[in-house]
């Protein structure tokens, strides 16, 4: 379970305080697939950054399994991070000169996988997205932009999470595409019971999750 009550964030500008949060309140369940829509500016991906410990709050909580991640040091936040968030991003942030195969190998020599097992275990997850035979051994500039989401996909797994927190996933594909991406996020979210929150300009997507919210200007409410 997720529990975010009373969050704000606020920055200082040449303009004054700037108000990207302001006193954000919802629980997510375990399992659950929830999205998030609102326009440019809106707030969407510093929440996502809160979530996933990538800044602090200005005020209120975050709690994940009783425990408030905005308190936590620095240590205890990038361990945080290992092991229970996975990312992924709108534009895949794969290493461009490892294979598909390499990159999820990396995550998982990160997330402290033993060196004989990481091999076997980076197949079994391109596999589970649908990255087979030898395009597991191609760069990411030889695959398309749905085939190295799948790969990022596989990398976000790799310490298998609780929680995934995606920023726009399917900003850069095509519907097509896109939809099976987002199927691919549903059938983690029921198989594996892992948790997912997903930023998305998509309509059509945002509306097959469990519950979407829409953020204006800060604040948050459910659409």
């Amino acid at each position: 379970m997720l529990s975010v009550k009373n969050l704000t964030r606020t920055y200082n500008s040449a303009e004054g305080e700037l108000v990207a949060l302001d006193n954000v309140s919802f629980s997510v369940k375990d399992g659950e697939f929830v999205s998030i829509i609102g326009k440019s500016g809106s707030g969407k991906s510093t929440l996502l950054s809160l979530l996933g410990a990538l800044d602090t709050p200005t005020s209120g909580s975050i709690m994940v399994d009783d425990e408030d991640i905005a308190k936590l040091s620095l240590v205890k936040q990038t361990a945080y991070r290992a092991r229970k968030i996975g990312f992924v991003f709108q534009h895949y942030n794969l290493i461009t000169n490892l294979s598909a195969l390499e990159n999820v190998m990396l995550a998982l020599e990160y997330g402290g996988v033993p060196a004989k097992d990481r091999k076997e275990r980076a197949i079994q997850l391109l596999d589970e997205v649908g990255v087979e035979g030898g395009m597991r051994l191609r760069k990411p500039g030889k695959l398309s932009g749905g085939q190295q989401q799948r790969v990022s996909i596989a990398r976000a797994l790799a310490n298998q999470p609780a929680i995934i927190l995606a920023d726009e996933p399917t900003g850069n594909l095509d519907s097509t595409t896109g939809k099976k991406i987002f199927d691919l996020l549903h059938k983690l979210s029921r198989t594996e019971n892992t948790t997912i929150i997903a930023v998305t300009h998509d309509l059509d997507i945002a509306g097959k999750t469990d519950r979407t919210f829409k953020l204006r200007d800060g604040k948050l409410q459910q659409a």
